[in-house]
C-alpha cells in the first residue's frame, strides 16, 4: 500500500472500530445483481467455533455502514445449521437467516453475492474455489491450503477470475504491521538478516471440544462431504470436531499459528517462499490420541535472488509451557524490530568497539517507536477484535468498489500455502525440504 492509501485505511479503520460511520462509499459496478438498496447479501459457509467467535462479529460490525446482510448459514451438521440462523438474529436484531444444507443448495439460490468461509483448515481452499466458479466474492478463513494441488488449483481459478478474494491473515491490514512493513521499505532498517518467532501456550485443551464431540451424530451430518478430497474412512467425531489435532485435516501449529507469522516474512520483504525448510517435534506431553506435535521447530532459509541477499527465520511453537509467549522479532546489523513492544532498537546493532577494529563505522539503528498500541495480534480474541474487524472491512470495501487487490489476495494465501507445505513435508519425512519453482512443486532431498 502507498502512504497515502495506507494512512487513509487507518484513518477508516479507526472509524469502524469506534462505530463511526463512513460516507462515499463507492457503488458496485453495473455488472453485479444487488438486493434492495444496492445490499451485498452474504453467506457464512461453515459456523464453527472460530466463524461465530470473530469472523461473525467483525462482519456485522460494518453491515450498517457498508449495507451488507447475512442472509443464510450453510452448515452440513445439522445441530449448527438449525441453532446459528436464530442465535445470529437473536444477537444483532436481524432477520433470521435461511438455514441451508450444503453449498450445493446454498450456490442454488439466488441471492447470495458474497461468502464468508469458516470451514475446517483442509477445505478452505476447496471452498473458495468453490466459490468463485460460482461467481461470488469470498472472505476464506487460514490457513489457505495444506496440499500443493489445491493451492495450485486455487491460484489458477481464483487467480483467473473477476471475484473478490481475501484469506484471513489479518496481520496484513492491522496499523502496527503495516507501519512496520513501511519502515521496511524505507531502507532505514537495513537488510534483514535474521528473524525469530515463537508461539507458546500452556493449554491441554487447546483444539478440544470434549463436551461437544459426544453431541455429533453421523446421522446429523454428511461425513463424505465433510471428507472433500481427503482419503475415505469411517467416521470420526473427533476428527471432525477436533480436527486441528488430526493429520490430514490440519497440521496443528503451522496451519494454524506458523501461517500468520511466516507470511509477514513474505509481505515484508517481497520474497513469495522459503528457498528450504527443515524441521522437527513431537507429541512431548498430551498423550490424548492426537496426530499433530504439540512442540516443533522450524529453520526456514529466504533468499532473494534479485538482491542476492539471505537470511533466516527461527520458527518455535509449544502447547506445553507458555513462558515466551507469542514472538515475532526482526534483526539487522544495526538493530532490532521487535513486533511484539512496536519498537525498533539500537539492541545487537555493530559497536564501535568491534565496527573500529575491522576499520568499520558502528551501525546503530536510531529508537523508534511503530504504533501507539502494541502487542502482537494473535487471532486468538474473541468478539469483534480490531485486527479482524479491519480485515474484513477491507474485503468488504473492496466488494463495494470491484477492488480486486484486497490486503491478502490470492497470492499472499498462495504464497503462505508453499511455506505452509513445505513444512509438513519437513516434519513429515525429517528431510531438508526446497521448493521447485518450474514445476510449483514440494521437493524433499
Amino acid at each position: 500500500m502507498s502512504k497515502t492509501s495506507r494512512r487513509d485505511f487507518i484513518k477508516t479503520t479507526t472509524a469502524a472500530t469506534a462505530g463511526v460511520a463512513v460516507t462515499g462509499i463507492n457503488a458496485l459496478r453495473a455488472e453485479r445483481v444487488l438486493g434492495a438498496n444496492d445490499r451485498v447479501r452474504v453467506a457464512i459457509v461453515g459456523a464453527s467455533d472460530r466463524t461465530m467467535s470473530s469472523l461473525v462479529p467483525a462482519f456485522m460490525s460494518q453491515t450498517a455502514n457498508l449495507n451488507f446482510e447475512l442472509v443464510a448459514v450453510c452448515d452440513i451438521w445439522k445441530k449448527r445449521r438449525e441453532e446459528t440462523p436464530a442465535a445470529i438474529a437473536k444477537k444483532y436484531g436481524i432477520k433470521e437467516p435461511a438455514q441451508v444444507r450444503n453449498t450445493d443448495e446454498l450456490y442454488s439460490m439466488k441471492d447470495i453475492d458474497a461468502v464468508i468461509v469458516g470451514t475446517a483448515d483442509f477445505q478452505h481452499a476447496y471452498h473458495g474455489i468453490e466459490a468463485v466458479r460460482a461467481g461470488k466474492d469470498c472472505y476464506v478463513e487460514k490457513p489457505f491450503a495444506n496440499i500443493m494441488s489445491d493451492a495450485r488449483e486455487a491460484l489458477k481459478v481464483i487467480g483467473g477470475s473477476k471475484q473478490v478474494f481475501q484469506v484471513g491473515t489479518q496481520r496484513r491490514s492491522t496499523p502496527s504491521y503495516m507501519r512496520a512493513k513501511e519502515y521496511l521499505e524505507s531502507g532505514k532498517f537495513g537488510d534483514i538478516v535474521m528473524a525469530e518467532m515463537t508461539w507458546n501456550v500452556n493449554q491441554p485443551g487447546r483444539w478440544r471440544r470434549p463436551s461437544v464431540v459426544p453431541q455429533l451424530r453421523e446421522a446429523d451430518t454428511d461425513w463424505k462431504r465433510y471428507l472433500i478430497n481427503r482419503p475415505y474412512e469411517p467416521f470420526d467425531a473427533r476428527k471432525y470436531l477436533e480436527f486441528r489435532l488430526f493429520w490430514p485435516y490440519s497440521s496443528g501449529i503451522p496451519c494454524q499459528w506458523l501461517v500468520h507469522q511466516i507470511d509477514t516474512v513474505h509481505w515484508f520483504t517481497g520474497i513469495p517462499h522459503p528457498r528450504s525448510v527443515v524441521a522437527n517435534g513431537g507429541i512431548y506431553l498430551w498423550k490424548d490420541g492426537r496426530k499433530n506435535f504439540d512442540t516443533m521447530t522450524a529453520v526456514f532459509d529466504y533468499h532473494d535472488a534479485k538482491k542476492d541477499k539471505a537470511f533466516q527465520v527461527l520458527y518455535s511453537s509449544r502447547m506445553t509451557n507458555s513462558a515466551g509467549d507469542v514472538k515475532e522479532i526482526y534483526y539487522s546489523n544495526g538493530g532490532t524490530l521487535n513486533l511484539d513492544t512496536n519498537k525498533v532498537t539500537a539492541e545487537g546493532g555493530l559497536t564501535a568497539n568491534y565496527a573500529g577494529a575491522m576499520k568499520m563505522q558502528p551501525n546503530l539503528l536510531a529508537p523508534l517507536t511503530l504504533a501507539d498500541e502494541g502487542g502482537i495480534e494473535t487471532a486468538a480474541s474473541t468478539g469483534a477484535d480490531k485486527q479482524t474487524t479491519a480485515h474484513m472491512r477491507n474485503w468488504m470495501e473492496c466488494v463495494r468498489n470491484r477492488n480486486q487487490k484486497t490486503n491478502a489476495d490470492i497470492h499472499a494465501a498462495y504464497n503462505h500455502s508453499v511455506a505452509l507445505c513445505m513444512t509438513i513435508a519437513a516434519i513429515q519425512t525429517g528431510k531438508r525440504v526446497t521448493f521447485d519453482d518450474a514445476k510449483q512443486e514440494v521437493v524433499t532431498a
